[in-house]
């Protein structure tokens, strides 16, 4: 697997958790959660990818559990389009059905409400897309 940083966000509605690698892809770390309608998103995320310097980002792919696209799918996919629009690092859709479920569950099992831990369900959400996309990654 090619050295080097890598980046992961759980896109929402509301919230879009984010999460990187270190260079060695061994340890995925929340890094933030922002917020969909912020007027300067685009510029937030372009801040994020000239400091991280991903070699590939991962945006969640959010299917129904039949494994069917639905709307939050479509949703995800264009944010995808829109990241590709503002840079030429590799994007690719990761396979996130269960993320946020987990996240949520991981952290009322730690004791966090999921009221008061929204933005860390969205930043965990965005670690298990990234350790999934990384384990995929090292498998081939």
């Amino acid at each position: 697997m090619q050295r080097g940083r890598r980046i992961a966000f759980d896109y929402g509605d509301v919230r879009i958790g984010v999460a990187a690698s270190d260079a060695d892809s061994i340890i995925c770390s929340p890094l933030t959660t922002l917020k969909s309608s912020d007027k300067s998103l685009l510029k937030s995320i372009a801040e994020i990818l000239l400091e991280i310097q991903p070699i590939q980002i991962f945006v969640g792919r959010p299917a129904l559990l039949s494994g069917k696209d639905g709307v939050a799918t479509d949703k995800a996919v264009a944010f995808a389009d829109v990241l590709r629009g503002i840079t030429e690092i590799e994007v690719i859709m990761i396979d996130e059905r269960l993320s946020t479920v987990s996240a949520a569950r991981n952290l009322r099992e730690a004791g966090k409400s999921a009221k008061d831990s929204k933005d860390s369900i969205d930043m965990a959400a965005a670690v298990g897309i990234l350790e999934f996309a990384i384990d995929l990654g090292k498998r081939k």
